[in-house]
């Protein structure tokens, strides 16, 4: 009976700070009908998704991306999801000169950038063995100097305004190194902890930088994704783990989450539940998370010699499995998303 005050005091207290939370949460709320949204990787994939639900709450979106054919598909798509706005731009983000002009042109043409999202990214699956210098190189120009090029260009119109939104998307492979994606997981942990510092030093500005860390997605990346080693058994394991329910999210889902948390100036999200609980896992007992992850090393394919160099994309690896009914979920996304 002494502890039922206690416990009582500990609820109301929980509550009260979760009041208090939400109270702040809405006061950083803000509508995004009118905004100007920049989309980095914005022609396939998650990017496009997000695209069209940022144009479906009445922002004006613009879309860079390298293949200017992927972009033309990805405005009509846009397109119809709202009459507010779709731009394109021909960026590669790897490129400071690039940037500083696509950047350059939307501010000359719209004065603001109210929202920024860091999407672009390249998957790289296999063995380390495979791995080269040049690939972690790829990996860091994507989703390091490329994110830091777009904040740096857009970060002093935001500066004198007062205000802006900065969303890098990471993966759930910047918080845990995942088998058989070093050059990924490397470069997305780079990203994380460049998302985090550049948060506390712009807050004072009216700037609110969100740190999203997905796990897997359906969004039809495993065409697009980059294999060595064993390439097609790679792709099979890939494209099957990114199809199955419950252990992948569906991209519309996935985005909903995303422009959410844009909307509030969370400081981080983290999505799907698989993803939440590896991090808990990790955080709570790395020795025990070390030998799992090195156990499922030991089941996925292993080094191919001098073949196993050669770079193989997601569309040209096939096997029994992969594409199949197993992977039919995430090949219809690949459909709907521009990645084929």
């Amino acid at each position: 009976m002494k502890q039922q005050p206690f416990v009582v005091g500990l609820i109301a207290g929980a509550a009260a700070v979760f009041g208090g939370y939400q109270v702040l949460r809405g006061r950083r709320r803000i509508e995004l009908s009118g905004r100007t949204v920049v989309i980095t990787g914005g022609s396939r994939g998650l990017g496009l998704v997000l695209a069209r639900q940022f144009a479906r709450q009445g922002a004006r979106v613009c879309l860079l991306a390298r293949d200017r054919a992927e972009l033309a598909r990805a405005a009509a798509q846009v397109a119809q999801s709202s009459d507010a706005g779709v731009e394109t731009y021909s960026c590669d983000v790897r490129s400071k000169a690039d940037v500083e002009q696509a950047i350059g042109l939307i501010l000359e043409r719209h004065s603001v950038i109210d929202v920024l999202v860091n999407n672009a990214g390249v998957i790289q699956v296999g063995p380390l063995e495979h791995m080269q210098t040049e690939d972690f190189e790829n990996a860091m120009a994507t989703h390091l100097w490329g994110p830091l090029y777009t904040m740096q260009a857009c970060l002093p119109a935001m500066k004198r305004r007062g205000f802006g939104r900065i969303v890098n998307i990471s993966s759930i492979g910047g918080r845990i190194a995942v088998p058989h994606l070093a050059p990924y997981s490397v470069s997305k942990f780079a990203l994380v902890g460049l998302s985090d510092a550049v948060r506390a030093e712009v807050a004072r500005h009216g700037v609110r930088v969100t740190t999203v860390s997905p796990g897997l997605m359906r969004t039809g990346s495993p065409i697009q994704a980059q294999f060595k080693g064993q390439q097609d058994q790679e792709f099979t394991w890939f494209a099957i783990a990114d199809a199955i329910p419950g252990m992948s999210i569906g991209a519309e889902r996935a985005a909903r989450q995303i422009v959410d948390a844009c909307r509030n100036g969370d400081p981080e999200l983290t999505i799907g539940l698989p993803a939440k609980a590896a991090v808990a896992v990790s955080a709570l007992a790395p020795t025990v998370f070390a030998v799992v992850t090195a156990a499922v090393v030991r089941c996925l394919p292993g080094p191919a010699g001098a073949s196993g160099d050669r770079l193989k994309r997601g569309r040209e690896a096939r096997s029994p499995w992969a594409p199949s009914m197993v992977t039919k979920l995430s090949d219809r996304a690949a459909m709907a998303n521009n990645e084929v």
